[in-house]
């Protein structure tokens, strides 16, 4: 059961409490001085305050309130507090409502009001800690994650490239064939080189081929290897990139792009390590791990004959796919970030346009736009017009950032929420991530 301490001198308001919350199932614990409440706070276990403003009978000045809020919020920045007060603190209840207090009700109160307000701060507070919870769970899997693999520097946020990394990351050190799929320009290079960086064949060769970048003539003499005169102008040896990988590891890109033949003497390699040179009759052999990535539709490949169904099933052993940037929004200001580098800052509407964009191109065009902006910005901050992106992601993010708060406006809405963001964040109209990063432009901490 949720718990909420009751502070009040009257033990009338504090009877009238314990028997309105009983009947809606919350606990309650009173303290007739701030003193006594002071000390339950510092057992734990309170999910809400509710204050009187005076403890003294002598005293009507609400300075008692005041200062046992204060001391609260030095205890539990987060603890929702609601005030009681009289008609004549009112403008006292509204200042500690501007520093962060939850609500106040004057007396006498009504009990319907109460609560609601009691629900939605018990759900909110419940909320929060589960969110809490969550952000410190995945803060720790990620901070153990860095400290025993080999991340190679890849950069992200999402909870989408977290689970991309991390199983990665397991199936690194079997001998598997590994898949890696996704739209162009989303990382799949990086993907391979965390599976390689930390396989049981990291300290062997790493060998990467950009299948679609060979010439069709020329695909299988690079793979396999050719013998002198195999083809027209080969005048020595060509020793091929299986070769090279031996005892390491081969990472085929744009594997959808071989050649039949091509296929045939790649699923024989997958099979058994055995191959002839271009040109030769000499069978040899060789171990090395495969990982493979294309941004072809499977489907379509194996549907038209363009890829052998067996050879896929041989290379799909292990799939890893890497969603497109549009899909996973939390990576891209801290990887345009990176790209940009120490060359500059991104204004608001930048950051905005960032995250307004769909990004086609994925990372890649993420990285080139960066770039590009570093280039021709004229000053320290990276604008939107620097960005140069399309004409209606620039009209979003200025519909985005019209009226966004200030460094003033932030600090004083945290001053006021005690340091919680969440509070801050409703309290100037944004959500708890864009005061985030608001946050992080300005250099301001809770």
């Amino acid at each position: 059961m949720p718990k909420i301490l009751v502070v009040d001198d009257n033990a009338a308001v504090c009877t009238a409490l314990e028997v309105l919350f009983s009947l809606h199932d919350v606990d309650t614990e009173r303290a007739d001085s701030p003193a006594v409440a002071l000390e339950k706070l510092a057992h734990g276990g309170i999910d809400l305050v509710i204050q009187d403003m005076n403890f003294s009978d002598d005293t009507t000045s609400g300075a008692e309130g005041v200062a046992l809020f204060h001391r609260i919020r030095e205890l539990d920045p987060a603890l929702p507090i609601i005030l009681l007060t009289a008609w004549t603190h009112l403008e006292t209840a509204v200042d500690l409502v501007r520093a962060g207090a939850a609500d106040y009700l004057a007396k006498p109160w009504d009990d319907e009001k109460l609560m609601t307000t009691v629900r939605n701060l018990l759900a909110l507070g419940e909320a929060q800690r589960v969110a809490g919870r969550m952000t410190t769970a995945r803060r720790a899997s990620r901070e153990r994650m860095a400290r025993d693999f080999d991340l190679c520097g890849i950069v992200y946020e999402s909870d989408a490239m977290h689970e991309v990394v991390t199983l990665a990351t397991r199936v690194a050190h079997s001998d598997v064939p590994v898949l890696i799929s996704g739209p162009s320009g989303v990382g799949k290079e990086k993907i391979a080189d965390i599976v390689q960086a930390n396989s049981s064949v990291a300290a062997g060769p790493y060998v990467k081929v950009n299948v679609g970048a060979l010439p069709a003539d020329l695909m299988e003499a690079e793979l396999f290897g050719a013998e002198a005169g195999a083809y027209t102008g080969s005048q020595k040896i060509r020793i091929g990139r299986f070769e090279t990988a031996d005892g390491g590891t081969l990472f085929l890109d744009e594997l959808a792009t071989l050649t039949p033949e091509g296929q045939v003497k790649l699923l024989r390699v997958l099979q058994t390590g055995e191959f002839e040179r271009l040109g030769s009759s000499q069978t040899r052999r060789v171990r090395v791990r495969v990982i493979s990535a294309t941004n072809a539709d499977f489907v379509q490949l194996l549907r038209s004959g363009r890829l052998r169904e067996d050879l896929y099933y041989r290379l799909n052993v292990i799939e890893l796919y890497v969603p497109p940037l549009v899909e996973r929004s939390d990576d891209i200001l801290p990887l345009a970030r990176i790209f940009l580098g120490e060359q500059g800052q991104l204004s608001a509407a930048a950051e905005a346009a960032l995250l307004a964009h769909s990004w086609p191109g994925n990372v890649r065009e993420l990285a080139n736009c960066l770039k590009r902006a570093a280039l021709f910005a004229r000053s320290a901050f990276v604008t939107l017009a620097d960005l140069a992106l399309p004409a209606a992601t620039a009209q979003q993010a200025e519909a985005a950032v019209d009226g966004e708060p200030d460094r003033e406006a932030i600090k004083a809405a945290l001053s006021a929420a005690g340091g919680v963001v969440s509070r801050a964040a409703a309290t100037l109209g944004v959500s708890r991530q864009a005061l985030y990063r608001r946050m992080e432009r300005f250099g301001l901490k809770t």
